[in-house]
């Protein structure tokens, strides 16, 4: 028996929810699904399936022996693509995660381009504001914003920077107190984004020195669009990343606040990073990744 087809075997099955329906994914007889499946089992001496007449499910051991057999599938592929990822063209899978709104208004619209340069390359995007853990979760590759947590066991490259605007409706400044300086801010609803911490200051640097103001406001989120939404709205005053606001603004949705001044929220970086394993530095899916990413930014610079 080849043991390595037959866990393909199990876990086409379990992923399929069937027998017949691997074998139509894999364009095999359905009789050689099942056959593999059955050796696999009396090799271990463990029923892995629970099967009846119209669904099949993991037993316990089926459920351990599965996400075994599915890790060491993908580390066999990971593997091979390692190989023959060192030429001129990216070839295989590249897991990449980004920030989620990030990801969809400024990457998204551009993967077109990048998958019709390369055709060997599969791009599997997943989008999260959380930082992940890129050997655990097997991610080829981070896009953060910001300064990145890293270690010694990883690589973090900057590759651009983007301002942060702080911005209004038109209609929620028609009906607000003035605001001429940054410390009016105190008499005005802030929209912050929720860093899991407590009080927030906003800093605004023109010249030498930083000018912190302790905003607040009623409205607080981790979502950098539910934040530009509700400053569309009227709620307050948002301070977000420019490659967000910039349309509303241009077509006069929202309005840039103290524009001479740059603006941060604490200490946060406004950098752009890519992170990436040590062990990925000679690929070619990565470097593509990288260039592309900086092709982007230059033009929406």
């Amino acid at each position: 028996m080849d043991k390595l087809l037959a866990m393909r075997m199990l876990v086409e099955t379990v992923e399929a929810k069937g027998f017949s329906a691997a074998a139509r994914k894999l364009e095999v007889a359905t009789s050689t699904v099942t056959r593999l499946v059955d050796s696999l089992e009396d090799d271990l001496g463990c029923v892995l399936l629970n099967r009846s007449t119209r669904q099949i499910s993991l037993t316990d051991a089926g459920a351990a022996y599965y996400n075994q057999a599915r890790a060491i599938l993908e580390a066999v592929a990971d593997a091979d693509a390692q190989v023959n990822d060192q030429g001129d063209e990216p070839v295989g899978v590249l897991r990449v995660s980004v920030p989620v709104e990030f990801g969809r208004r400024v990457i998204a619209p551009h993967l077109h381009t990048l998958l019709s340069r390369y055709p060997q390359l599969e791009i599997n995007l997943t989008l999260s504001d959380e930082i992940v853990d890129l050997f655990s979760q097997r991610i080829d590759l981070s896009v953060r914003l910001g300064a990145a947590l890293v270690n010694d066991d990883v690589v973090s490259r900057s590759i651009g920077h983007f301002q942060r605007w702080a911005i209004a409706s038109p209609e929620y400044l028609a009906e607000q107190p003035p605001l001429e300086n940054p410390t009016d801010l105190l008499h005005h609803q802030c929209l912050t984004f929720d860093f899991g911490n407590g009080k927030q200051s906003w800093v605004f640097q023109c010249g030498n020195e930083p000018l912190n103001v302790a905003v607040h406001g009623r409205l607080r989120s981790n979502n950098a669009d539910i934040l530009r939404k509700a400053a569309l709205e009227g709620c307050g005053i948002a301070l977000l990343a420019d490659w967000l606001v910039k349309a509303d603004v241009s077509e006069g949705r929202l309005v840039r606040l103290f524009a001479a001044y740059q603006v941060s929220p604490g200490q946060v970086s406004s950098s752009i990073n890519v992170l990436y394993l040590p062990n990925h530095r000679l690929s070619t899916r990565v470097k593509v990744f990288i260039n592309f990413l900086e092709e982007i930014l230059a033009k929406t610079a």
